[in-house]
């Protein structure tokens, strides 16, 4: 036995992590799945012509935008969890609690997302996206905190940059729930939200070059 086999840290049975991630994925495959469900199909009578396909489309372009949004949303945190979970060398029970409180929220997003594809410009529909996918995220930086503050990943500064884009993000889908909310008189805003969503990738870079001028020492 090697010196390195024998410091590597016991597994304890049902915690490792390739079940965790053959569990987690199999959860977000799911719940990716239901996102398409609820993409209205077309009738008989949308198919008897192309014009009448193409209104058909035009019509119900919404549930297509929300399907593509929550999708990819939903592919973002797999990704995340993925990174992470190839960093831990095991997993404990307080890691397990906050890796079920994201799957329940992952499970859950396909409820929101049909009801902003049926209403786009529905505040309160926006809003309710925002928060569920805000609380992910929230989710998904508590467990990445728990398993840096418990010590079970390679990198730590790494997965704490993780925390910070996570936190940083539900705080940007809050402010937009918020935004929606409180615009009443602008209700053009219900529409603007998800629009802006786009944006994230660029939020996701923008905290990455602020860590990074303030932590030039991290990898």
């Amino acid at each position: 036995m090697t010196s390195e086999q024998e410091t590597e840290e016991p597994v304890e049975s049902g915690y490792s992590p390739e079940r965790m991630i053959f569990f987690s994925d199999a959860v977000f495959a799911i719940a990716m799945t239901l996102l398409a469900i609820e993409i209205e199909r077309p009738e008989e009578k949308d198919l008897v012509s192309s014009a009448a396909l193409a209104e058909f489309l035009w019509h119900h372009i919404s549930s297509l935008i929300a399907f593509v949004l929550g999708f990819f949303l939903l592919w973002g945190v797999q990704r995340r969890h993925h990174v992470l979970m190839d960093r831990a060398r095991r997993l404990t029970h307080r890691m397990s609690g906050w890796n079920a409180a994201v799957l329940v929220l992952a499970a859950f997003l396909p409820f929101p997302t049909a009801m902003i594809g049926h209403g786009f410009g529905n505040s309160l529909a926006v809003g309710i996206f925002a928060v569920t996918y805000a609380a992910l995220l929230g989710c998904e930086a508590m467990l990445k905190h728990t398993a840096v503050r418990e010590g079970v990943v390679s990198n730590p500064a790494a997965v704490r940059l993780g925390v910070v884009v996570s936190v940083v993000l539900a705080a940007f889908f809050l402010l937009t729930a918020l935004a929606v909310q409180f615009a009443g008189a602008v209700p053009a805003l219900g529409y603007a939200a998800p629009y802006g969503w786009i944006a994230i990738p660029l939020v996701i870079d923008l905290t990455h070059r602020v860590w990074r001028r303030r932590h030039p020492d991290a990898p």
